[in-house]
């Protein structure tokens, strides 16, 4: 009998120990999804309780991100899996990897594909789960869900929120240069296309209090030539932005010749450069 019992000791003493992985996700009572809406941002978060937040949020003019901010950045390090799991009331499927990870600044954020792949999951009720292997850097694995139940009346919401979104935003507008050919003030199709951009975003933010027309030139010329030639390109801007509802007011129109380049005049392509209005937005 004693070789036996000390046979069953030395069995347990080689076993492998199985580490239970600490796991948040939200319960089916505590599950919601809360949607911030605007023609700026449309943002869809998830509060994973005793962890932090699970955001999804599409800026204008960029693509859909996932954002999982803990509430403590230490409870992640290392590297993270992220898989699409069935609930636990729907067992007997496998899990769907969707990508892998690292952890940055105990921040994990999921862009392109895989964001996208993320709400597909939820929109097919599935659990995107977050697994890495280091909990507050302890030997504890961890595992992170979003949970898809009440998914679809606020991905609705998201969805209206997305068509309302402006095309660009306030980075990708506030300093642009539209160009010229050599002696030419006329607006192109692709200058239209571009100024039509900027006045949807200043008629839409009230924060922008101030818009710097400032009209430019080659040195090809006479000077005298080459400074009218910058006024009536500032002048062609501005009379476009002012007459699609654009207050007068806000702007402040100037124009230069060849005084300011951005580059030197020696080669066409810069001679192209330079020929430009700048268009620079101004907040409070």
């Amino acid at each position: 009998m004693k070789c036996w019992y000390r046979f069953f000791l030395l069995v347990l003493l080689i076993l492998p120990v199985i580490v239970q992985a600490v796991a948040f996700r939200p319960t089916i009572e505590t599950a919601a999804w809360e949607i911030d809406m605007s023609p700026f941002m449309c943002r869809m978060t998830q509060r994973i309780p005793s962890f932090g937040e699970g955001v999804f949020e599409q800026e204008a003019g960029e693509n859909l991100v996932f954002r999982l901010n803990p509430s403590q950045r230490q409870q992640l390090t290392g590297s993270v899996r992220l898989v699409a799991e069935m609930p636990s009331w729907q067992p007997g499927r496998q899990p769907q990897t969707i990508t892998e990870l690292n952890v940055s600044q105990g921040q994990v954020v999921v862009q392109g594909d895989s964001a996208i792949r993320m709400l597909a999951a939820l929109h097919n009720g599935l659990f995107p789960t977050f697994s890495a292997q280091q909990w507050f850097q302890t030997s504890e694995p961890v595992t992170v869900g979003i949970s898809s139940v009440n998914f679809a009346p606020a991905y609705d919401d998201y969805l209206d929120c997305l068509t309302q979104l402006l095309p660009v935003n306030y980075r990708q507008i506030a300093r642009t240069a539209v160009l010229f050919p050599p002696d030419q003030f006329r607006l192109s199709d692709a200058t239209t296309e571009r100024l039509d951009q900027i006045i949807q975003y200043v008629l839409t933010d009230s924060s922008v209090q101030q818009i710097f027309i400032d009209g430019h030139s080659d040195n090809v010329g006479r000077r005298l030539l080459n400074r009218d030639t910058s006024r009536r390109r500032a002048e062609a801007v501005t009379e476009y932005l002012v007459g699609r509802g654009v207050p007068e007011d806000i702007i402040i129109m100037r124009y230069h010749g060849d005084r300011y380049p951005v580059v030197d005049n020696d080669t066409e392509a810069n001679r192209t450069r330079n020929r430009r209005v700048t268009i620079r937005l101004e907040r409070e």
